[in-house]
């Protein structure tokens, strides 16, 4: 089956993008067309809030996504004429399907595959059950915030799906609201849930439905997981207790970046 693209520079990544993807990959497998670092330059007039290594690997963990290639240009109401490969389709946000866009389709018999901004601002629910995992495979856990979605959190979770089929549990937003305080979050939990879930290494996402740091215990308590795995900044005692007690295998993960990526903290990003 023919491709369908997607053309963007994917800069500060958000959950509109990921519906973008996701919408578009249920009409064919999406190729990815992303934007150098010197194409959002001329396009924006600015560089990138994120340079395109690093975009390209959170694009690349992205489940509704098959395919990235790298593009140059200065336009982007056009796709680059050597693409190696005929498309199906360009997928585009409804906003974005400009008559440019439309005027370059029509001259290449190539459909213009617009999706709809109320789409793009909703999030489709998932199974409340718990997704079992693959006989003979561990269970792990992860909790969080994951309000403003990076390159770090991406980075986590592929290095403790490693261990395991992995269970991405949520905070939800009064607990948040509880800890953090108030302007704690910035996103509301089903959009992060969502964004979490769209992580490749992820085999779950979950919203937790208790309080205090150990919010996510009645999804733990349904789940059942063999490991439990914090980052250094995510470890406290009551964790530490709550898994001895229930016979889990606590591990603590160093806050590394992906190799030559920029380390990441959503504390900054958010401004807070």
């Amino acid at each position: 089956m023919n491709p369908i693209v997607v053309s963007a520079s994917f800069d500060d990544f958000r959950s509109r993008h990921a519906r973008l993807l996701d919408e578009a990959s249920r009409t064919g497998p999406v190729h990815v067309l992303l934007w150098s670092d010197a194409m959002v330059q001329a396009i924006t007039g600015k560089p990138p809030m994120f340079p395109q290594e690093e975009r390209e690997y959170l694009v690349q963990a992205i489940r509704y996504v098959s395919d990235v290639s790298i593009i140059d240009g200065n336009s982007a109401d056009t796709l680059p004429e050597a693409l190696g490969f005929t498309p199906a389709a360009w997928a585009v946000a409804d906003t974005d399907a400009s008559p440019a866009k439309q005027s370059f389709c029509r001259g290449r018999h190539l459909e213009l595959l617009p999706i709809a901004s109320d789409v793009l601002s909703r999030f489709p629910s998932r199974p409340t059950e718990i997704e079992p995992a693959p006989a003979g495979r561990k269970k792990v856990v992860v909790t969080g915030c994951y309000d403003w979605f990076h390159s770090g959190h991406v980075r986590f979770f592929e290095e403790v799906s490693e261990l395991g089929e992995l269970y991405a549990i949520v905070g939800n937003d009064e607990n948040i609201r509880y800890l953090k305080g108030e302007g704690h979050p910035l996103i509301r939990q089903d959009e992060r849930r969502y964004v979490a879930g769209c992580i490749r290494y992820v085999r779950q996402a979950l919203i937790t439905s208790g309080m205090g740091w150990m919010d996510a215990e009645p999804e733990f308590l349904r789940i059942k997981p063999d490991i439990y795995a914090v980052n250094e900044d995510g470890d406290k005692p009551e964790k530490r207790e709550f898994s001895a007690k229930h016979g889990m295998q606590y591990v603590v993960l160093k806050r590394l970046p992906k190799p030559g990526l920029p380390r990441r903290m959503s504390t900054n990003l958010r401004g807070f």
